[in-house]
């Protein structure tokens, strides 16, 4: 028996042959490499708020998604990615993502049957509190 794992041949290549089953992690590595930091952070936060509007109910199919447990989750956590990540990616790049989390801050607390605190509402532990 060997130690290694067998490898399957991936999906056929446009012109028949098969493509390789792993993709190439060194290449990918070189990539990725190549984004700068502010880039990443950006994008994540991106996601962040993307998935907490979802989750918000902000969305076209709006109650469909609506989980204020979820959303209260990820507005935490970009709160947290822009506040400690703010002085590193400048004032150009973070004040766009503080509006944005205020934003969906103010769209918890309105969508919440028992709004929090001020200062107790997600993410506040970073921004402080937020009023409308």
């Amino acid at each position: 028996m060997s130690d290694q794992t067998p490898q399957q041949p991936g999906p056929a290549g446009p012109d028949g042959s098969a493509a390789p089953a792993n993709p190439d992690f060194d290449a990918m590595t070189r990539d990725i490499a190549d984004v700068p930091a502010v880039e990443v952070i950006t994008t994540v936060a991106v996601h962040l708020m993307s998935s907490a509007a979802v989750n918000l109910g902000l969305a076209e199919e709006g109650s469909e998604h609506k989980d204020l447990d979820e959303a209260r989750k990820l507005i935490q956590a970009l709160a947290g990615l822009v506040t400690a990540s703010a002085t590193e990616i400048g004032s150009y790049h973070a004040a766009p993502l503080r509006d944005g989390l205020k934003s969906l801050q103010l769209a918890f607390r309105e969508a919440s049957l028992v709004p929090d605190e001020p200062g107790q509402g997600p993410g506040e532990k970073f921004t402080g509190p937020v009023y409308g």
